[in-house]
């Protein structure tokens, strides 16, 4: 279970950043077997943000990890870092919406109406 964040913190949005190591990349954690939390941590820290959660997966992606970042163009960066020092085949993030937001999402929709595209007649 993650921490709440306490209300005198302001939240930072939170986004699922799932990815997948090179062959390479795995031959030399094999070889020289490393926990990868500290420099993911450093490179979340030098621009804004921090690491709340990473782990290993099985599946489609090698990995998960859980960044807090200030904005958009802070993760991307992070993303575009990872990517940047080859070790990474394939990335996938998403932005995550507090449940709040979504409820409160979930009120304003119950508000409105929209149209749909309607067949030609």
């Amino acid at each position: 279970m993650l921490a709440p964040i306490s209300h005198s913190e302001k939240a930072m949005p939170r986004y699922l950043f799932q990815f997948s190591y090179t062959p390479e990349a795995w031959a030399a954690l094999v070889a020289n077997p490393a926990d990868r939390r500290g420099g993911i941590q450093a490179l979340a820290e030098k621009l804004g943000g921090r690491l709340v959660e990473f782990s290993y997966a099985f599946g489609d992606y090698d990995g998960v990890a859980i960044f807090e970042a200030p904005d958009t163009t802070a993760m991307t960066a992070a993303v575009l870092a990872s990517l940047g020092a080859g070790h990474l085949k394939a990335t996938k993030t998403t932005l995550l919406i507090p449940v709040e937001e979504a409820v409160e999402a979930m009120r304003r929709a119950g508000q409105v109406s929209f149209q749909g595209p309607t067949a030609a007649h």
